[in-house]
């Protein structure tokens, strides 16, 4: 899905993938200028529940941001303990959204690179 993003000055869209079956959106912005170098990607933990005409998803707030080409780092982890702390995620999700980014970091790491990551997950180039 790619969205406009009118007030921003860096960037003129976001675009999000929904990876289901790893339990992940991966976002990543599209610069205003051919000639800038691209942001960070985002890969953030999801619940997505699929039915036949539309996809709903809950963002479990822990993620991973990666450089183009470079290392991976975790996000938001101050939010996601909020979010514990306060009850506003359930422990169950919380658990998930830790494996879940965690197994990821860990696969990532394995494969130096997020587009290698994709492909070795069978998602190849989607940008």
């Amino acid at each position: 899905m790619e969205c406009p993003t009118p007030e921003a000055a860096d960037h003129a869209a976001e675009i999000t993938w929904l990876l289901p079956d790893l339990g992940l959106k991966l976002t990543r912005f599209r610069p205003r200028s051919r000639h800038s170098r691209p942001g960070p990607s985002t890969l953030t933990a999801v619940h997505i529940e699929r039915e036949t005409r539309s996809w709903t998803t809950t963002d479990l707030l822990l993620g991973l941001e990666i450089q183009d080409r470079g290392r991976a780092r975790i996000t938001h982890a101050a939010e996601f303990a909020t979010a514990v702390a306060t009850g506003a995620l359930r422990l169950s999700e919380a658990d998930y959204a830790l494996h879940t980014v965690h197994r990821t970091l860990d696969e990532i790491t394995r494969h130096r690179d997020l587009n290698q990551w994709l492909a070795y997950r069978g998602i190849f180039e989607i940008w």
